[in-house]
Formats: structure tokens, sequence, C-alpha cells
């Protein structure tokens, strides 16, 4: 019996991104803002264009994406989903070229039992096949021909047209 194909994000949705830029606006950018205040609504809303491009350029930066924190109960989750589901891991690395190896690294790290094989580095999510997948980018589920759910995130608060997951614990409820 064949299992039904999951596909997961990984920025965001397994990997706190949003956590760590948080983490770095608030201690180096000096904007006086709370950690808090960066849950409420998107970077783009928050920072000044000069704060945001400093921070497009920290994201390029070797490194930053190889100690990105997990997001919670994200590697427990996919290990009960992986008993029921194909899992795949497809992350959009094409716009930050170091990111290939970082990303895989930390995949490696936290989730070994996803096969090497399954994980896809893409720049556009058109071109995936499966039953479900798990996105924080309404764009990424648009084209996505099985079932799409958004999972939270500031950047996609005003996002209407898709189910969304608020964190793991939603997602094995729904999936498992």
């Amino acid at each position: 019996m064949t299992k039904p194909r999951l596909i997961l994000d990984q920025d965001d949705v397994l990997a706190d991104t949003h956590g760590k830029l948080a983490d770095i606006v608030v201690r180096e950018f000096g904007t006086g803002l709370a950690r808090e205040e960066f849950y409420k609504m998107s970077f783009h809303k928050i920072l000044s264009s000069d704060h945001h491009q400093r921070l497009y350029k920290i994201i390029q930066e070797p490194g930053f994406f190889r100690d990105i924190p997990l997001v919670p109960n994200a590697q427990e989750t996919v290990y009960e989903l992986s008993k029921k589901y194909e899992i795949f891991v497809a992350t959009a690395a094409m716009e930050f070229p170091n990111s290939f190896r970082e990303k895989y690294d930390w995949l490696k790290e936290h989730f070994d039992f996803i096969p090497w094989s399954n994980i896809v580095f893409c720049g556009d999510k058109s071109i995936l096949n499966g039953n479900y997948l798990v996105d924080d980018m309404p764009r990424n589920l648009k084209t996505f021909t099985g079932k799409g759910l958004l999972f939270n995130a500031p950047h996609n608060l005003e996002e209407r047209a898709y189910e969304r997951v608020m964190n793991w614990g939603e997602i094995a409820n729904h999936l498992l």
C-alpha cells in the first residue's frame, strides 16, 4: 500500500526563521520594539526600507540558515506523520544560494529520518505533486493540486483563501 504524500515547507514551518529574524532585529537594529511586536504583522509593515534591506543582507550571509531554531513540536510531529505519510521537504532555496548546504545540514540534524531523496530545493513550488502541502506562503498553495494547509505566520495573517493551521498540534489533529 502506498502512503499518501505530505510535503512540508522548511522556513517558518519546520524552522523558526521568522523568530531568528525577530531576535536579530531586537538585538541589533535599535528599533525599540519587543520581539512580540514582530508576530502581529509582517516585517514589511514594521521595518523601514533601510532596516528591511539590512535584514535581507543578513539572510544572505553564510551561516544564517544553519542554526535556525525548530518550530515547537515540529520534529516530534513530523516523525509521527512519517509513519502514515511519505514525507517530503520542499524549500525555496534559489533566492539565497548560501542556504543550500545549510538547509540540507539543518534537515539532516533535525529530521534525519527523512531520506535525502525526499528533500527538494526549488524556486517555483508549482512543480510539486502530493496529497498535502503545508506552507506559510499562500502563493505556493495557489498552484498546488492537492490539499493546501496554510501554516500561520505574521506575513500571512490577512490571507483567508486557505485552511489555516496555527501550530504543529493542529497539524497532528488534522492529519494523524
